[in-house]
């Protein structure tokens, strides 16, 4: 019995394999139009670092009640390589290494156990300790940043375009996270002589009870009737510096207003958090990374339009500059690499 000739098959059925040959160009041709297109490939990064905050405490207090508790629970972490710790007076910061050999596709698991572990551990804290908390999101790349700046706004009103241009990025397909750069959080000041306050009777202890006492949120009660039920409210909660200035002090049988004891001002914390720059110019950026599988050129488009539309919003000093745009570093690395390809055909064509 003779063997099967694959050769004199094809050319008895050209028919066929002309067929099979167009099939195939035309699935290359689509796999090629849908890959997804980005200038790294995606990686996992087997690290998360565990953090927790206890104002007040001496370094040996954070050290043996703070790290070395959540060390002892951090190894029973499965696929667990070491553990790294730094400590200073008041903050513990634990990093979880895992193996390299850890299968990408359990290390979601494996950061759900440690999530779970850690609010176990949460409870037998000290009193007073805030967090832990655990973050495995902190090698996040943004490969299109967008700065703005302002002429004749201030910060937070830059912030709130700022942000309504976020919620409207979010929307883009493709579009994983957009991250605000540079927002400096806002703290109201009072400021007041101790010597006026001893003039009036009070003590700075007062004045803080006092203001607590105004913005508390508590349950007013509820009015239930046999159609509806009506929840009550109190109001003088304190909204603006204004309702701060008009905070009353009862002293004796006096009512003293905040405003002729002490100053309120808002104004950017200080020390004030990494300043985000354009051009010199203090702003605020937005970082917009793209989801895993992603075609970074379709984003970089989609985005291109989106700000686009979003710019005839915006008011005038307000602007958006493109600070780091990856599609089109994307795209001349895809061209080089076609004409480089275009090139090696066309000389094995040739010879």
């Amino acid at each position: 019995m003779s063997r099967f000739n694959l050769s004199a098959w094809a050319l008895a059925h050209r028919s066929v394999v002309y067929y099979l040959m167009l099939a195939v160009l035309v699935l290359g041709i689509g796999a090629y139009l849908q890959l997804g297109r980005n200038e790294d490939p995606t990686f996992t990064i087997k690290t998360m670092v565990v953090q927790a905050r206890w104002p007040g405490a001496t370094l040996d207090d954070t050290l043996h009640q703070v790290t070395e508790r959540l060390e002892r629970k951090l190894q029973e972490t499965p696929h667990l390589d070491y553990l790294k710790s730094f400590t200073k007076a008041g903050e513990s910061t634990v990093f979880v290494y895992l193996k390299g050999s850890t299968p990408p596709a359990t290390v979601t698991d494996t950061w759900y156990q440690v999530r779970k572990k850690v609010e176990d551990i949460k409870l037998t804290l000290p009193q007073g300790v805030i967090g832990p908390v655990a973050d495995d999101e902190f090698g996040d790349t943004y490969g299109i940043i967008y700065g703005f700046t302002a002429d004749g706004y201030t910060n937070r009103e830059l912030r709130d375009y700022v942000e309504n241009v976020r919620s409207r990025l979010l929307q883009v397909p493709d579009v994983a996270k957009v991250n605000l750069i540079g927002a400096q959080p806002e703290r109201i000041y009072i400021e007041f002589s101790p010597q006026k306050l001893a003039g009036y009777g009070l003590t700075a202890e007062a004045l803080t009870t006092a203001l607590q006492a105004q913005n508390v949120v508590v349950p007013s009660g509820e009015i239930v009737t046999d159609q509806e039920g009506i929840k009550l409210q109190v109001s003088g909660a304190l909204k603006s510096e204004k309702d701060i200035l008009a905070v009353n002090f009862a002293v004796g049988d006096r009512i003293i207003r905040l405003a002729d004891i002490a100053q309120v001002r808002r104004e950017d914390a200080n020390p004030p958090d990494p300043i985000f720059r354009i051009n010199g110019k203090p702003g605020l950026g937005l970082g917009i990374s793209m989801r895993d599988g992603g075609d970074v050129l379709a984003l970089g488009r989609n985005i291109e339009e989106t700000i686009k539309e979003l710019r005839k919003d915006l008011p005038v000093g307000i602007e958006p500059t493109m600070i780091a745009n990856q599609p089109e570093t994307v795209s001349h690395a895809i061209g080089e690499f076609m004409e480089a390809l275009w090139e090696a055909i066309a000389i094995v064509l040739v010879v």
